[in-house]
């Protein structure tokens, strides 16, 4: 576990030099990596070229680095919106299109800019090294799109071919020179001019398209890999790179295996909120438990030798904000306060004839901390239960109304919800199908003294059940509207994607996922809260772009609670 979480902190790491480095290049500032994917915003960017997508817990350096030049030199000097509206239908013709208008805008890389070429010219040379190390060069629909790839981009920037590959596809150039030789000059000429270098690059695209369609009608297309291979990595090398919707996207809209329209057209829903329920954590647990409950979190809390003081301090520092509290007379500078004028008459040496206005840290501020109550976070409740005591406390000292909500479901696998859907006929596309229940551990209006016992709940393992995030952070978010506070910050506590199998199993794959990014973006475009993800062990960059991954096993030597004030301090 240790060493997944390990991972999980490189691995976000990288993919914030990755996007600085895609931000720098392109001049974009909008630009974030998250999730192994390229985002503008909230807004997740069509894939481009297969060899710009490296797997972060394998790649070297030089492949990331040459994968994120590629991205920025794609994303500023290729017009998308053309690109779009010429690319094929047909998987081949589009990737072979595709990989071509990506050799195009790296043939301009600066010439005063060499290591930006290196890295190019890395990253494509180890994906050319995956692409035969996955087997796909023995089949000939492998081979021709192969071929096609290496001889294309040496003509078009440029580069050498290594000797290795170029004997690797010597049989298939020489059948293809007359295909590639007119188009390979024409494509060169024209890397200047997108749109004459698309007609040509739809031209060639169509031609190799209509070699694979030969291919697939003799029996020699590629076939699905088997179980086998796909663990030990043969062929499950991606290479034909399907459609996952357009520019303005936020997540795949793929048609559910079930016969389930597009999410887009489908459309987010809730079957019935007739079980739904908003309720009292500290309700659902017997007092004589809730207090064996709250005496195992003291404990927790004295053994972690947390220093709730210094917390305390350090979040008045991030959330508070001076700000003036009355007036002080007296002072030899300032403002002349009318009423001690006539001091200056009495005696005329008399030089305290001033007022000034102090100023005092108040934090004008709400936060809100959503635990994800699934199954799954059984697991970290102690250590979870832990981390929000400690603020809460922290937080009543610092003067900072704050609430400690989760959420979780009635039942397993759609309970009553389901069953009324059953019973309905079970029509098509019913949206979420599952009872939603709402937790609050720690009111706003009430103090850490006063709902201690309540935040103990959250050790109750029957608690934890499926989850529905989306529809728990509107709610989260709606109970700060409306008290005046100048900040609103929403840390959302989880350990993965909304998962609750009923609704899953009759909607679109991403339903609920989808839904999360919507309600996130909706909530920041609005300036309703600004919401975080904290991932228990877990990057949640794809679903939250200001998110840090938590190691909560750390919380004894305060490595937790820097992780969190540190994320904080990014939204400050």
């Amino acid at each position: 576990m240790d060493e997944e979480r390990a991972l999980a902190r490189r691995q976000r790491h990288l993919e914030e030099l990755c996007g600085a480095t895609i931000r720098a290049v392109s001049g974009q500032p909008q630009l974030q990596w998250r999730g192994g994917r390229l985002w503008r915003g909230a807004q997740r960017l069509p894939r481009f070229a297969a060899h710009l997508y490296p797997a972060f817990g394998q790649a070297d350096l030089g492949s990331l680095r040459g994968a994120a030049d590629g991205l920025a030199l794609r994303v500023s000097r290729s017009d998308s919106a053309l690109h779009r509206s010429v690319q094929p239908a047909d998987a081949v013709e589009r990737l072979v299109f595709d990989m071509l208008e990506q050799f195009r805008v790296e043939s301009l890389a600066p010439v005063v800019q060499p290591g930006l070429r290196r890295n190019l010219e890395h990253r494509f040379r180890a994906w050319s090294d995956e692409f035969v190390a996955s087997g796909l060069t023995e089949g000939a629909l492998g081979i021709l799109v192969f071929t096609v790839a290496q001889v294309a981009r040496t003509r078009i920037t440029g580069e050498e071919l290594p000797e290795p590959v170029a004997d690797l596809i010597e049989g298939t150039r020489f059948g293809l020179a007359d295909v590639l030789g007119p188009a390979m000059r024409e494509l060169a000429r024209l890397r200047d001019d997108q749109q004459a270098y698309a007609r040509v690059a739809l031209d060639l695209a169509a031609q190799v398209g209509v070699r694979s369609r030969e291919l697939r009608e003799q029996g020699d297309a590629p076939e699905a890999p088997d179980a086998a291979e796909a663990k030990d990595g043969r062929n499950a090398f991606e290479w034909l790179i399907e459609p996952d919707g357009g520019e303005g996207d936020a997540l795949p809209a793929a048609a559910s295996s079930r016969g389930c329209a597009s999410l887009e057209a489908v459309g987010y829903r809730v079957f019935t909120r007739a079980w739904d329920r908003e309720v009292q954590a500290a309700a659902l647990v017997r007092p004589q438990l809730l207090s064996e409950l709250r005496q195992r979190l003291d404990a927790l809390a004295a053994a972690s030798g947390l220093h709730v003081g210094r917390l305390a301090g350090q979040l008045r520092v991030l959330l508070a904000r001076a700000q003036p509290d009355g007036w002080e007379g007296g002072h030899e500078q300032g403002r002349i306060d009318g009423r001690r004028l006539a001091r200056l008459v009495a005696s005329p040496a008399e030089r305290r004839l001033f007022v000034e206005q102090p100023h005092q840290p108040l934090a004008d501020c709400m936060l809100s901390f959503l635990i994800d109550c699934s199954g799954s976070m059984r697991q970290h409740a102690e250590a979870v239960a832990l981390l929000v005591d400690s603020f809460s406390r922290a937080l009543d000292l610092a003067a900072v109304e704050h609430e400690i909500l989760g959420f979780t479901t009635g039942a397993w696998n759609g309970g009553r919800a389901r069953r009324d859907w059953l019973r309905a006929g079970q029509p098509r596309h019913p949206g979420r199908l599952n009872e939603v229940t709402h937790l609050v551990f720690k009111a706003r209006e009430s103090s850490w003294r006063r709902s201690r016992a309540g935040i103990a709940a959250l050790l109750k393992p029957d608690l934890y059940r499926e989850g529905v995030d989306g529809e728990a952070v509107q709610w989260a978010v709606a109970r700060m509207q409306g008290l005046g506070h100048r900040r609103r910050l929403l840390l959302v506590i989880s350990d993965g994607c909304p998962m609750d199998t009923a609704s899953e199993n009759v909607n679109p794959p991403g339903y609920l996922e989808r839904h999360l990014v919507d309600v996130v973006e909706r909530a920041r475009a609005r300036g309703e809260a600004e919401v975080m993800g904290v991932g228990v062990g877990l990057d949640l960059g794809a679903l939250y772009p200001v998110s840090t991954a938590m190691d909560l096993s750390q919380l004894r030597g305060n490595g937790a609670l820097r992780e969190l004030l540190a994320l904080l301090a990014r939204t400050h």
